[in-house]
């Protein structure tokens, strides 16, 4: 089983992101959960969700605290957040920074670092990282396939959105998957 916690702030999407990998996990055939953790509902505040998949059931349910792999949309919370808590040993993160990965002190066996930002900002105008995430994570990890994760967010944004606006999330997913350079990961020793 892989566990994955997702940092962002509210507003951003990661409950989101988090529920577009479970439903992705599930059209591969894969069985998986996602929740959120989160205390206030306004805009800003950190917000965590997690997600499980595993190629049998899951009969687990409780909040994620050895996460394998950890997905930070908004680097700005670690300076409130200990995103590496509890990781597991070869534990991974994604995070969206422009900044070099050796000045964030993350500990963590690998970090793949990426300006989804700048993505967000040309597709949306604003911060909404979810979907630009998702396609770090694609690139970064062999968990669930790019197509699926597509297919997964056309489902989940279009009881929502317009189909306009769930074209530029399907893009804004490959944008990201094209420019993330897998060969960029830092090992932290």
């Amino acid at each position: 089983m892989k566990e994955l916690r997702l940092h962002g702030r509210a507003g951003q999407g990661m409950v989101t992101g988090a529920e577009i990998i479970a439903i992705a996990a599930g059209l591969e055939g894969k069985y998986s959960q996602a929740f959120p953790f989160f205390g206030s509902e306004k805009r800003g505040p950190p917000v965590e969700a997690y997600c499980r998949v595993d190629d049998k059931p899951i009969r687990i349910h409780e909040e994620i605290t050895e996460p394998d792999i950890v997905i930070v949309a908004d680097s700005s919370i670690l300076e409130a957040v200990d995103v590496c808590k509890g990781m597991k040993e070869n534990g991974i993160v994604i995070i969206n920074t422009n900044k070099p990965v050796a000045e964030l002190g993350l500990k963590a066996k690998h970090i793949f670092a990426v300006d989804a930002t700048e993505v967000a900002l040309k597709y949306f105008g604003r911060l909404i990282l979810n979907t630009v995430m998702l396609g770090a994570f694609c690139k970064a990890i062999n968990l669930v396939k790019l197509d699926s994760v597509k297919k997964a967010a056309r489902e989940k944004l279009s009881a929502k959105l317009s189909d306009k606006i769930v074209d530029k999330n399907i893009e804004a997913i490959q944008a990201v998957y094209d420019l993330m350079d897998v060969k960029q990961s830092e090992v932290v020793k």
